[in-house]
């Protein structure tokens, strides 16, 4: 048995393996269906061939392999419109195949087979009509508007033209050429990862699967190349241990580089993915060297719109104080200023396990629905709805941003509006590491200002006990010494400029007695006396002081919930930092206009939510430089400010337990919320006290009406 012989024999064996192994792999699609017996009709060619040789020469055997040669294209062509089926369209090429394979049959049946015309006649009709249904799928693929299925008919359309190309040089011994059956090997190998393509959803996998199936191909015929050469033309058996170090040395030097030139020509032929790997890699690589957050989201943005693989991109970061989501930069259509936590509730719980490509869900309802899925269909439209928010990029892929404990920090969203089913699950996977990467910058950034607000505030602290001693005592003394100054001991009247002067002593030295304090306040802040208190209540007596000590034309309007669940906080904590918020709204309108004062619930997707406090004001807002240091202490834009003021407000809510968030329209006016988180035992102890008076009015109303007249019953 020659080579030939043996080599035909295996090869045949693997492609009736393979066809059988894609038959095994569950219920096959139509497309694996013809993939299946396009496989089986090689491998039963192949072993044709083999008896074909082996029975040396036989008419029948010869004949059975013309008739499986014509076989192929009729399952090639099957197979490709499975591929990419056309609904509504009747497959021309399918028909002309249909037609040329009765001739062809009836020719190779005839007395004139083995003449050189027949051998010929088939050969072109094989190949030609390959040719063509590789060339009429490329075209196909090409005019489809989703990229995933045009790298995927490319991938297919380069696998297939390799194996009929492989196969092509080994069906050239049909027409007398007598050439070594490399042709048989490689038409295998590609038939295998023409197999995997159709088995597997990932182009990733595809791409390592073929550059190892390549390597490893090319290492083997170089290794028995170098068998063959130190076998064959140097030495004989004897030498056989000398040729195999010799051949195992050459692998050795030859793997490396051949894997990875193998590795550049694949990713070349897919440049769309290269060019988002690159760009990945290089926002990666930046990201490395960023501290602070600020500077993330331009380097991020940066690199995606320099891909050119998607026509938009917005990158939101969680607000640290609070559940909603800000835009830090973005580049296409317009994206939303800011996301409410409320209104993306379904994608944001999404995106805390996985990514989510917004087009997927969409078609995954339509499936769902025919399934009769109506649950898990009805979550993916409450999905959908919550991305209409996204306006713009309400179709993109959604990409979370998480911690190391997975809380959700940010979203990153990208849109191709050129084509549907823009992104393939290897550009999903490629953009998530770069969320994993903005998620550590975000984390880092985070830790790095804690860390510096620790230090300013350790350094605030021990300035703040200087102060106290350095300071305080000396402006007693001023102060004293002045008013002892303003009242003289033998009754005569002070000259008005005199009396001036001591008099802006005393007032600079009560301010500066005020800044001092305000700096002791904010360097050691005090617990104060928790307890649970009515948000309502305390706000209305709050608005109550204010008015009786007002000098403004200001109008306090106030509007409260009801129902508002208590919170355990400091009672006149919360008024210093209610009065604190109103005094700034009152000074940003100028001391004239409307402030409102609303009290509210927020829910939280963690515990029982938040009791709300809102002090809006219609003054001409907060320009963007100056909302970046607002509770920055002693940053101010008041000529005689401290620039302690909010900064106070803010370390006392948060010693509650609570957060102030801040929006501001330059012309419109700025909104303060503060949200105090509901107090549950509070909340208990009045459930149980209602419960207790239900029970006992209950009771009465049951002894009352065993004999009490009707009217008696609603007494006490």
């Amino acid at each position: 048995m020659d080579l030939r012989t043996r080599t035909s024999l295996l090869c045949g064996a693997l492609a009736v393996i393979i066809a059988v192994s894609i038959l095994l792999r569950g219920k096959p699609r139509r497309a694996q269906t013809f993939f299946a017996l396009f496989s089986l009709d090689m491998g039963l060619w192949y072993l044709a061939q083999w008896l074909y040789h082996f029975v040396h020469q036989a008419l029948l055997w010869w004949r059975f392999t013309a008739v499986l040669a014509i076989l192929l294209p009729q399952f090639a062509l099957h197979l490709f419109e499975a591929i990419f089926p056309r609904p509504g369209e009747k497959p021309v090429l399918l028909r002309v195949a249909g037609v040329l394979a009765i001739p062809a049959v009836l020719l190779i049946l005839s007395p004139y087979h083995a003449s050189g015309f027949a051998r010929g006649s088939v050969f072109l009709y094989v190949f030609g009509l390959i040719a063509a249904g590789l060339w009429s799928l490329w075209r196909r693929g090409e005019r489809s508007r989703s990229r995933a299925t045009q790298r995927r008919v490319r991938f297919l359309v380069l696998i297939g033209a390799a194996a009929a190309l492989f196969s092509l040089a080994d069906f050239l011994w049909f027409i007398g050429a007598e050439l070594p059956p490399v042709g048989e090997v490689l038409s295998i190998v590609f038939l295998y990862v023409l197999a995997e393509s159709l088995h597997r959803d990932r182009l990733l996998d595809l791409y390592e699967m073929l550059g190892r199936a390549m390597v490893s191909t090319a290492v083997a015929f170089t290794l028995a190349g170098i068998f063959y050469v130190f076998a064959e033309l140097i030495g004989g058996f004897q030498t056989m241990y000398l040729n195999a170090i010799l051949a195992a040395i050459g692998m050795l030097t030859l793997f490396e580089p051949l894997r990875d030139k193998v590795a550049r020509y694949i990713h070349r032929a897919f440049r769309e993915r290269v060019d988002l790997e690159r760009a990945v890699t290089r926002a990666r690589s930046a990201l490395v060297h960023v501290v602070r957050i600020d500077e993330m989201p331009e380097v991020v943005i940066a690199a995606l719109e320099d891909s050119r693989r998607a026509t938009g991109a917005a990158l939101y970061l969680r607000d640290p104080m609070g559940w909603d989501f800000a835009l830090a930069d973005s580049f296409g259509p317009k994206a939303p200023r800011r996301l409410e936590w409320a209104a993306i509730r379904p994608l944001v719980e999404r995106l805390g396990a996985t990514s989510v490509v917004l087009e997927s869900v969409a078609a995954a309802v339509v499936e769902r629905r025919q399934a009769g899925q109506a649950r898990e269909a009805e979550a993916d439209e409450r999905l959908l709805a919550a991305a209409e928010a996204l306006e713009s990029f309400k179709g993109g892929a959604c990409f979370g941003i998480r911690s190391e404990s997975a809380e959700l920090l940010g979203m990153l969203v990208l849109v191709d509006d050129r084509m549907s089913d823009a992104f393939s699950p290897d550009d999903v996977a490629l953009v998530e590491s770069l969320a994993l990467q903005i998620g550590v910058v975000v984390e880092n950034s985070r830790q790095y200002r804690r860390l510096q607000e620790r230090d300013r505030l350790a350094a605030l602290g021990q300035m703040a006990a200087g102060l106290a001693h350095e300071v305080k005592n000396p402006l007693g003394a001023i102060k004293g010494a002045a008013q002892l100054l303003s009242e003289p001991a033998d009754g005569r009247a002070m000259e008005p400029s005199t009396h001036e002067f001591l008099g802006i002593i005393l007032e600079e030295v009560d301010r500066l007695d005020r800044v001092v304090r305000s700096v002791l306040d904010y360097g050691r802040p005090s617990m104060g006396n928790p307890g649970s208190v009515d948000v309502n209540a305390a706000v209305r007596r709050t608005l109550q002081v204010l008015g009786s000590s007002r000098d403004q034309a200001t109008r306090r309007v106030l509007r409260t919930a009801d129902d508002l669940p208590p919170v355990r906080v400091d009672e006149e904590q919360l008024r210093q930092v209610v009065i604190n918020l109103v005094n700034n709204a009152e000074e940003a309108m100028g001391g004239t206009g409307e402030v409102t004062v609303t009290t509210g619930r927020k829910p939280s997707p963690r515990g029982p939510g938040y009791v709300e406090i809102a002090v809006h004001d219609r003054g001409p807002g907060i320009a963007p430089e100056v909302m970046e240091h607002l509770f920055v202490p002693f940053f101010t834009t008041k000529p005689r400010g401290t620039g302690l003021g909010l900064a106070i407000s803010q370390r006392m809510v948060q010693a509650m337990g609570g957060r102030i968030e801040v929006s501001s329209q330059p012309g419109v006016g700025s909104s303060f919320i503060v949200l105090l988180p509901v107090y549950e035992g509070g909340a208990a102890r009045n459930q149980g006290a209602a419960r207790d008076h239900a029970a006992q009015v209950g009771g009465q109303a049951t002894s009352a009406s065993a004999g009490d007249p009707p009217w008696q019953k609603a007494l006490p």
